[in-house]
């Protein structure tokens, strides 16, 4: 968001007031539900203390960091063919499991900790996905050499992100999600089909999805509300 236009302190990632549309601005059609806060989400974090909770507050913001969005990249493979509600509630056993999800640490994993991660029932066990997370490891500490992962991923940022009204207009898939999953296959990463990373850029602020309704619409501050 351009401060030079609107000033007002507020803690980051909070919706301005002023921008938070009424349940009589909100397009019957669009799909949004409004809260008993009187906020307006999209149903699947409308339900869910957890998920509302994910959306409310991180869904959607940047990530700059390389441990973070080591972790994003890698509990996205983790989502596919799954409920993202499935992976979150196991996010903390997945940090516990993984490191903290240290690309250093899990690229120097063992035969034994692949065992190991089989072995844990608080994670999703899935041989080709946790291999493909240790490869995934080995390949972002490459990456550092030319960039890192973070400018390496954002470098794929569009010009222009969607603007949805409804549901049915929210996209699962883009030119830059197609580009982005290439480049990373090329660089040795696994599990990083276009569907997964549009499902990246959506978490990470790279594009913002939120509903023009929702609440959060532009409260990353990347795109303008």
């Amino acid at each position: 968001m351009d401060q030079r236009v609107n000033r007002t302190v507020r803690k980051k990632g909070e919706t301005p007031a002023a921008k938070r549309p009424s349940s009589k601005a909100i397009a019957a059609d669009s799909g949004l539900t409004v809260g008993v806060d009187g906020l307006a989400r999209p149903p699947w974090a409308a339900v869910d203390p957890l998920l509302q909770a994910y959306y409310d507050t991180e869904w959607g913001m940047p990530v700059r960091d390389e441990h973070g969005m080591f972790e994003r990249l890698v509990l996205e493979g983790f989502q596919s063919g799954l409920s993202w509600a499935t992976i979150l509630r196991k996010r903390e056993a997945f940090r516990a499991a993984f490191h903290r999800f240290d690309p250093d640490k899990v690229a120097a994993y063992t035969a034994a900790d692949v065992e190991r991660l089989l072995a844990d029932a608080g994670i999703v066990r899935n041989r080709a996905k946790i291999l493909a997370t240790i490869n995934n490891a080995a390949a972002t500490i490459r990456l550092r050499d030319d960039g890192g992962l973070v400018d390496f991923i954002w470098s794929f940022q569009p010009a222009q992100t969607p603007a949805p009204r409804t549901l049915t207009e929210i996209p699962t898939i883009s030119e830059a999600s197609i580009a982005l999953s290439k480049a990373l296959r090329k660089r040795g990463f696994a599990f990083v089909g276009p569907t997964t990373m549009h499902a990246l850029m959506e978490a990470t602020g790279i594009i913002d999805t939120h509903l023009v309704g929702s609440h959060r619409r532009g409260a990353s501050g990347v795109w303008p509300a």
